[in-house]
């Protein structure tokens, strides 16, 4: 019977490197983009139509959509770039990655240099505007890759380079 290993992640400290703080704007621009644009677009889309063909619904549907469509998308809009931003951190140790991310949900990642399989590094038009990238570190496990986003592209030329030099020089696990 294999023993059974436990990780206390709350015991973690944070990884020493923040996100490139451009990362605040793009995830601002995304957020407009995706969530807080086309909700606050239909607020004032509906608005707008029934100012000119339902007068009389104004006194309930104003608070209406203030209440499910306004204030919902602007909170997102203002909140997410900051909360994230405090998040999303990175390190490189001698034998592991670390990643933590999220804004709503925090999500801490160890991948043992060791079980690297890639290291790829995406700008999407977004981040390129930004000069910013993704570096995803695929490892032989069922959890999924570590990414880490919001790094300048400097950085994640770099990190990519340090990951896939150190898993190189470290020998796979043979489990």
């Amino acid at each position: 019977m294999a023993a059974h290993r436990h990780h206390p992640q709350a015991g973690l400290r944070p990884p020493r490197h923040a996100a490139d703080p451009r990362a605040r704007r793009w995830w601002t621009v995304q957020a407009l983009l995706t969530l807080s644009g086309p909700l606050l677009l239909t607020a004032v889309a509906l608005f707008v139509l029934s100012l000119l063909l339902f007068p009389g619904a104004l006194p309930w549907l104003g608070p209406l959509l203030l209440v499910v469509l306004v204030l919902p998308a602007l909170g997102y809009l203002l909140a997410m770039p900051r909360l994230r931003y405090r998040v999303h951190a990175w390190e490189l140790g001698g034998s592991a990655v670390y990643a933590a991310s999220g804004w709503y949900r925090h999500r801490r990642r160890i991948a043992p240099l060791s079980r690297v399989q890639t290291v790829d590094t995406t700008r999407g038009p977004l981040q390129r505007a930004f000069g910013l990238a993704t570096v995803t570190v695929t490892t032989a496990s069922t959890a999924g890759a570590v990414k880490i986003s919001g790094l300048s592209d400097a950085d994640a030329r770099l990190l990519a380079e340090r990951v896939a030099d150190a898993a190189r020089l470290i020998p796979g696990d043979a489990s």
